[in-house]
């Protein structure tokens, strides 16, 4: 008798080998198919020119002289303290002031005011009556040199094509993503197919063992499962000791699993959340060399570094109203760093157009990093004042191709490289117990040296003049020092 039901399965179970296998290579197709994007830059070019009178200095000369002395209370092209100082002399020669009138007005514009010029009045009061800075050290030739560079800046076109050619980047990158994110989309269609298409054949192989079946007598059924149950227990007979082996070791990984997880529980290295505002440390503490303590001012004389007040911020950024850096994260153009600056504005209650606070503020609620334990005692003065010489030099011994000069970095990793600050270390008790047994104790140290005097005598005495003294020595491994 032609047995139909087992060629019928035969030639389903092949089918679905192949229509599984094509829907594969179709989506391995589609992915590699997708088109990357690239990397378009424009070149800048040299097309500066002045427009309006003729003038002699050297833009380049005045550029450096108008960031030593302008910059305080002007930019080319906003309003801070005083007006927008770009094209400013086509401005006032149009007026009908000659160039000779500029420099007495930058020389000492106050004592113009006074003279009843009335120009010069009307500028003054233009301005809010706010007395302009006199310059007497500058010379006639510096004074022709900003005037240039407020005509003619040089970099002005560079910049702007630079500012052009990453937005391009900016672009392609999102392109990119958007195929990338199109690829992985066709690619889960493809799957979430193959996946019914599983599930079908396997509908389909039940219903054909249920029509297999009802084709049987009783006894051949009985007879099949006797067959089943003794071929599974000759199995297990047979590979028995294999078997518990197994299970002995994954009950062992399983247990060695749980406790690492329990470990690691409250250990947070590579932590780093977007702030409300972003904040990049390579910029500040990087490439401007901002000292850790400007900011953090608590580090060295208090238990905690403090997180900067935003009037820390304003310092510096009530004259700093846009990012004209040349330094730019990968994806990030400079109008994502002035958009941040606004955000601080908005924070702040800031108005850079009247140079006034509005009174209307709106705290930021900063997402914060590293934080000990409410049973963990540490204090941040007693580490970078008494032992920042021993810090620098454990860490500099241990990592001889990674020189450091700022005990800050011993514990929170290279902070001037990180753009989002991240938790660079486990700040576990046995990482601390660990530095503490390295790090020898600054013999030297000059900070309280009556204090330190009498504990440096002690130590020489109890250990000999010479020995290799580490923190632990001091009880800096006493279950006290940190646990109270």
């Amino acid at each position: 008798m032609f047995n139909w039901i087992k060629y019928y399965k035969r030639g389903l179970l092949a089918l679905g080998i192949f229509l599984s296998t094509s829907m594969l290579y179709n989506a391995q197709d589609v992915a590699e198919e997708a088109p990357e994007a690239t990397q378009n830059t424009q070149e800048a070019t040299d097309d500066s020119s002045s427009a309006g009178i003729e003038l002699k200095g050297d833009p380049e000369k005045g550029a450096d002289l108008f960031k030593q002395n302008c910059t305080a209370c002007h930019t080319l092209d906003q309003k801070l303290v005083g007006p927008p100082l770009g094209g400013i002399v086509e401005k006032i020669t149009q007026d009908g002031q000659s160039m000779e009138w500029i420099h007495q007005w930058i020389k000492n514009s106050q004592a113009l005011v006074k003279s009843g010029d009335p120009y010069a009045k009307k500028i003054f009061e233009e301005n809010g009556s706010v007395v302009m800075t006199p310059f007497p050290n500058l010379s006639e030739a510096d004074i022709d040199d900003i005037l240039a560079y407020t005509s003619n800046p040089p970099d002005e076109a560079a910049s702007a094509a630079e500012d052009q050619a990453n937005q391009q980047i900016a672009e392609q990158i999102a392109k990119k993503n958007a195929v990338d994110n199109t690829s992985i989309a066709v690619i889960d269609g493809f799957i979430i197919l193959f996946l019914a298409f599983v599930a079908l054949l396997t509908l389909i192989y039940v219903r054909v063992r249920k029509l297999e079946n009802l084709s049987k007598t009783p006894e051949e059924l009985s007879k099949e499962k006797s067959n089943k149950i003794l071929s599974l227990n000759n199995i297990y007979e047979k590979y028995k000791l294999v078997g518990q082996g197994i299970i002995v070791v994954l009950v062992f990984l399983a247990g060695y699993g749980i406790w690492n997880w329990l470990m690691w529980i409250g250990v947070y290295k590579g932590y780093k959340p977007e702030q409300p505002i972003h904040f990049s440390h390579k910029i500040h503490a990087g490439i401007n060399k901002m000292d850790c303590q400007l900011c953090h001012s608590g580090a060295k004389y208090g238990k905690v570094s403090e997180i900067p007040s935003l009037n820390v911020c304003m310092n510096c950024h009530k004259a700093i109203p846009e990012y004209k850096g040349e330094y730019l994260e990968p994806g990030r153009d400079r109008d994502f760093y002035t958009g941040e600056i606004q955000k601080l504005y908005s924070a702040v209650g800031w108005d850079p157009a009247t140079m006034t606070y509005s009174g209307e503020t709106h705290p930021v609620e900063w997402i914060r990093i590293h934080n000990m334990p409410d049973f963990v005692y540490f204090n941040h003065s007693q580490h970078v004042v008494a032992g920042e010489k021993a810090i620098i030099e454990g860490f500099n011994k241990k990592n001889p191709n990674d020189k450091i000069d700022v005990v800050c970095k011993a514990c929170h990793g290279k902070i001037d490289t990180m753009n989002v600050v991240q938790m660079a270390n486990d700040f576990t008790m046995g990482w601390c117990i660990d530095c503490h047994r390295t790090t020898e104790v600054d013999m030297d140290n000059t900070y309280n040296q009556a204090y330190f005097e009498k504990l440096h005598d002690k130590l020489k005495k109890d250990y000999g003049t010479g020995a290799k003294i580490t923190v632990d020595a001091i009880g800096g491994i006493e279950c006290g020092k940190c646990h109270y």
